[in-house]
């Protein structure tokens, strides 16, 4: 019997969700690497914000040991192992005087990204309001797309010290305002939250009926003498917010992709029942990784960030640059020349200079007019980045010359 559709092309296409997705952020960039590197160029890449910083041994150590008990290799507990959340317990209470149990849970992650991504697809109905931080991760406005709600932006503006300003919201999209994505210290800004500002904010979502899906992924990456916190500090919060944090920055375990997230009971009781439809939890190894990892927290490498940091800003004040004053994260948020574009610069400094940085415009339309430097390489790399653009004089040019003509 012959086949109805023989000779019929069939072309699956994707959802319209998909083709609503923002294109991938370092696709461009990625091709200039590709072709600078084929013509030989050294590069400098400032862009990808992955620590180079090792793995604490003792972290690995844990997880080869894991790795040879037979006991590990079956499912995993979705919501993590025993020992983890204990771990992850004493964690909240030592770094943060947040007690767990009662009115407080938490629960295993594969990553931080993967949680964060889901939260719209569990607590937002078609059509519901995400707000967007913008400038932003970009997994915040996708994960709305894909959950089938509006992602709206919360602009995150020099002048206002990139916070919030929810009274600048309009009426009629806080009225269908689910929740708000907040990610203190900021990326790609830098910036970090006061604990008076914290209150204010957790004042606004309890009187609002928002969730807060705080990213708190950089908690202990600050340069301004102040203690990490988080919102789940603040009295209140617990029945209005979902905390996601990550391994992947405190102790360098990118790749590992551990996290875990913390919030109210019934909030992540909700979260963790829609997430065990999907995947079956964390490789038991390498929760015992995580286990030792946060039984000991290891401050040695914010020494190695700050010095690049010094380094970073000493070279770049020097060149005239306008660097925006933030104490937060391992990156460095750069004010452009009034008019330049910001992908179209980030292209000419890789051809021109071999110096990768990533644009404002890939975190937002309020990016533009930025770039983003990660703090992701030695001193050493640092101060050759440098030394070639003072080299820039070559063109004939001053190094702010230099700058406004990339925007040609």
């Amino acid at each position: 019997m012959k086949s109805r559709n023989r000779g019929r092309r069939v072309v699956i296409s994707a959802s319209e969700r998909v083709s609503q997705l923002p294109p991938y952020l370092f696709a461009e960039i990625d091709r200039q690497k590709i072709q600078a590197l084929k013509r030989g160029m050294e590069l400098i890449d400032f862009g990808i914000g992955d620590p180079d910083l090792s793995t604490p041994e003792r972290v690995v150590e844990a997880a080869r040991e894991a790795v040879c008990d037979p006991a590990n290799y079956r499912y995993p507990v979705g919501a993590g192992s025993a020992s983890f959340i204990e771990a992850v317990s004493g964690w909240m209470e030592n770094q943060f005087g947040v007690s767990t149990g009662g009115d407080i849970s938490v629960a295993a992650l594969i990553g931080s990204k993967e949680g964060l991504a889901h939260v719209p697809l569990f607590f937002c109905n078609p059509g519901d309001i995400v707000l967007v931080p913008n400038p932003g991760y970009p997994v915040y406005r996708a994960s709305a797309i894909l959950a089938d709600a509006v992602p709206v932006d919360l602009p995150l503006l020099e002048g206002a010290g990139f916070l919030p300003e929810f009274d600048a919201i309009d009426r009629s999209v806080l009225d269908r305002a689910r929740m708000v994505f907040l990610n203190y210290p900021n990326n790609p800004t830098g910036a970090v939250l006061t604990r008076s500002r914290m209150e204010e904010i957790v004042a606004w979502a309890r009187r609002e009926d928002v969730l807060i899906v705080s990213d708190n992924s950089y908690s202990h990456i600050r340069f301004d003498g102040e203690p990490p916190t988080s919102f789940l500090q603040i009295p209140g919060a617990s029945a209005v917010c979902l905390e996601f944090h990550s391994l992947s920055k405190t102790f360098n375990m990118t790749g590992w992709r551990i996290g875990f997230v913390a919030g109210g009971s019934r909030l992540v009781k909700t979260f963790m029942s829609a997430k065990e439809n999907i995947d079956s939890g964390i490789f038991t190894a390498i929760q015992k990784a995580g286990e030792t990892a946060l039984s000991q927290f290891d401050p040695e490498y914010l020494d190695i960030y700050r010095k690049r940091r010094e380094a970073l800003l000493e070279g770049l004040a020097k060149l005239d640059w306008d660097v925006c004053d933030a104490q937060g994260t391992f990156y460095i948020w750069v004010r452009l020349p009034k008019g330049t574009d910001s992908m179209k610069f980030a292209r000419k400094l890789i051809t021109h200079a071999g110096i990768v940085v990533t644009p404002g415009s890939g975190f937002g339309t309020f990016g533009e007019g930025y770039i983003r430097f990660a703090l992701t390489i030695p001193v050493s790399s640092i101060q050759k980045a440098i030394g070639r653009l003072e080299q820039r004089e070559l063109f004939g040019h001053r190094i702010k010359s230099w700058l406004k003509k990339t925007a040609e």
